[in-house]
């Protein structure tokens, strides 16, 4: 067995940090999601055959949103969806790295849309309940990024700064050693999120619709998201803008509009 900066080898496997704290925040959300839905009167176990669902389904997400939105550096490496789509193959190779998380979501929640239908579940109750332990999963990814030197932000002098290897930097930075610590502003971020998020599910879930916490996971998240991006270096260039910057805006004003007309519409039925 030998380990190195990315992982540990036991003969011919190689098991990566990455993977390894990403499932270790899936394993964390679904045991918090098995306390809360005990709370509910459901058979616990629903969290573990949802589980199985949402990891794939968002896998796949997560790897199709890094294929069809490369970022700056990919697409200056020649890693654009043009090349994945002449060499598919590599498309599977998510082991070499490129997971995106806008992606992750959508595979997720597709992947438990399908599972409720087959369950005749709310689909509401079941996000609800998976939001809280999702934002602190993601909190606890992001030391994946930082793992692999792949999310900071731009140079800094800053005693919190972190050094990146002259290899993980972007060309035109390669002059510089330390960065602002991008991953973990996210992570602390998420993190204060899923504080909010289970204060809401113990304090104010009866006063809520089936679902909103989980808009409101989105909208908390994307906020935020939305504000890092302007220090993101390793952005997505797509149509003039920063993609992911205007998916998340979008996600902000929508989901807002969503929950005021949502509880506007409850407020004007008559008594």
């Amino acid at each position: 067995m030998s380990i190195d900066s990315y992982g540990i080898h036991i003969g011919f496997l190689y098991f990566r940090f990455y993977g390894m704290i990403i499932m270790a925040g899936a394993l964390i959300a679904a045991l918090i999601a098995r306390r809360l839905i005990k709370e509910t009167g459901k058979d616990p176990e629903l969290v573990w055959d949802a589980l199985i669902w949402i990891l794939v389904l968002g896998a796949i997400g997560a790897r199709l949103w890094h294929v069809f939105t490369p970022s700056k550096s990919m697409i200056e490496a020649g890693i654009t969806t043009s090349y994945y789509l002449t060499h598919p193959l590599e498309i599977i190779m998510t082991w070499q790295g490129g997971l995106g998380w806008p992606g992750a979501l959508i595979g997720g929640f597709l992947g438990l849309f399908i599972f409720a239908r087959r369950k005749k579940v709310s689909l509401g109750e079941l996000a609800d309940i998976g939001a809280p332990g999702v934002a602190l999963a993601h909190a606890i990814g992001r030391w994946g990024n930082f793992i692999n030197q792949e999310l900071y932000g731009p140079p800094t002098d800053l005693p919190w700064g972190i050094y990146i290897r002259p290899e993980n930097r972007m060309q035109e930075y390669s002059q510089f050693e330390r960065f602002h610590p991008l991953f973990l502003y996210e992570s602390l971020w998420n993190l204060a999120n899923a504080g909010v998020l289970l204060w809401l599910w113990k304090n104010q879930r009866d006063r809520l619709k089936e679902g909103d916490i989980f808009i409101i996971y989105l909208m908390n998240y994307s906020f935020g998201r939305f504000l890092l991006e302007f220090i993101r270096l390793d952005f997505v260039p797509m149509f003039g803008i920063n993609f992911n910057q205007m998916v998340f805006l979008a996600t902000v004003i929508g989901g807002g509009v969503f929950l005021f007309l949502r509880h506007r519409r409850k407020q004007e039925e008559p008594a």
